[in-house]
């Protein structure tokens, strides 16, 4: 079964002999950071090796969600969540944006405590917070039966159709001036006395003075090319989608299952708690580095060896931008989804909301998120190459978080006043000594 269709979008014919910034990668942070930066003048070119969305930025939950946050993140989804609100207007396209709210399961006391805890870090911000149950839970789950006692509700929390934002989000930048490029590979980058003068492609040179790598699962192959070392792995997750049914618009997030309503009526359902990860050379590599993250994870990582092993061990780690690369071999990662979370996470959902017995599967899919071993992501200027810049490593929070990750990395590369505090996610923290570890907040 084939993974989603992101809407298409018509690339542009003529690749430009300059710009002032390249994008490399059209998932939803690269369409976002061309946006905004289009939106401040600069010209800019959009790179994309496949097609626009083509990997986790249409394979995603479709979430837009607050709740359980990184605390080092929340700033920014806060901006994030008022672009969204405004996201349809501004780009003139539907991106199924709702704010239907989500409710984060406590199955037990712990849970239960847990929630309570990160609660804290949002206190007087205004997202109404709260937890609930008896009845009042039952009313934004009607006719459940999880047996679910209490919940987390984030009733500005929400969701969007990842098929159809990235795409609107490109297709807006475009109508600024931005030059989309599609089955167009960046190979690498072009520097002068250590700064930044263009970027080579399949079809030819492009100067400019600034890059922003926003390549999604494959940027660490990328800038392990151009000597930047960035510590990021691969996680699969795994998605499937029913034909349309009469049940909750208020979406879910339990250990079970995961369950959101989609704009065609159906639902998007996925384990709640369940992520596959292949063992690949760059496991070994990194192992030190995400040895805090996996000992935190462990109960939820399903570790395996697959075909993923010979296919990354195949992969050239460097090359010429006269070489055809890695790239340009694989223009989609188009995963097979896990079989045994498919029945898994269906059967439960189908057990805990009788309702979806009226409906079937019409689709699944899998995904590769890019993981940093901290789990939040990098949007940084690489202080060793001036004009070279990263936003990546998202962590599986890319889509909701997105827009607003793409105004940060433009204020960082126009250099002016960022919208919030972008420290957590300097690049640097990998190699300044800093304790790098995931935080769930409580």
């Amino acid at each position: 079964m084939p993974g989603p269709k992101p809407t298409p979008v018509e690339p542009d014919l003529h690749l430009p002999k300059s710009v002032d910034v390249v994008v490399i990668g059209g998932g939803i942070i690269g369409a976002s950071t061309a946006l905004e930066l289009s939106e401040r003048g600069a010209s800019v070119l959009l790179c994309e090796k496949g097609h626009i969305a083509g990997e986790q930025s249409s394979r995603n939950w479709g979430w837009v969600r607050l709740g359980l946050r990184d605390p080092r993140e929340i700033p920014l989804m806060l901006e994030a969540q008022q672009i969204w609100q405004d996201l349809d207007q501004r780009t003139g396209r539907h991106t199924g944006f709702s704010r239907s709210g989500i409710l984060f399961a406590a199955s037990r006391k712990r849970e239960h405590a847990n929630l309570e805890r990160w609660m804290r870090h949002v206190e007087g911000l205004h997202t109404g917070a709260q937890m609930v149950s008896g009845a009042e839970l039952d009313g934004l789950l009607p006719d459940n039966q999880t047996g679910l006692k209490a919940a987390l509700h984030m009733p500005r929390d929400g969701r969007a159709e990842p098929q159809w934002a990235a795409p609107a989000i490109a297709e807006a930048a475009r109508d600024k001036g931005v030059c989309l490029m599609t089955n167009c590979a960046v190979r690498s980058v072009d520097v002068e006395n250590g700064h930044v003068s263009g970027v080579f492609t399949e079809r030819g040179r492009v100067a400019c003075a600034r890059v922003v790598l926003a390549g999604g699962a494959w940027s660490r192959l990328f800038a392990g090319n151009a000597g930047i070392d960035l510590p990021q792995l691969k996680v699969l997750n795994t998605v499937l989608r029913t034909s349309p049914v009469n049940g909750p618009e208020t979406a879910i997030w339990s250990d079970d299952f995961a369950m959101r309503k989609r704009a065609d009526g159906g639902y998007s359902i996925a384990s709640g708690h369940e992520n596959t990860v292949d063992i690949v050379p760059d496991s070994f590599r990194l192992a030190l580095q995400f040895v805090s993250a996996f000992r935190q994870e462990w109960r939820s990582l399903r570790f395996r060896l697959s075909k993923r092993w010979a296919a990354e061990a195949s992969e050239d780690r460097s090359w010429l931008h006269t070489d055809v690369t890695p790239f340009e071999h694989c223009r989609v990662l188009d995963p097979e989804p896990s079989a045994k979370v498919l029945k898994q996470s269906w059967a439960r959902a189908r057990k805990g909301f009788p309702v979806l017995e009226k409906a079937e599967i019409i689709q699944s899919w899998a995904g590769l998120i890019d993981v940093t071993p901290d789990a939040i992501p990098v949007i940084s200027s690489v202080d060793t190459m001036p004009g070279m810049f990263i936003a990546t490593g998202f962590s599986g929070h890319g889509f909701g978080i997105g827009p607003g990750a793409g105004r940060l990395m433009a204020d960082l590369v126009c250099e002016t006043t960022p919208c919030v505090d972008p420290t957590a996610f300097r690049l640097s923290r990998f190699t300044d000594g800093s304790k790098v570890r995931p935080d769930p907040g409580y």
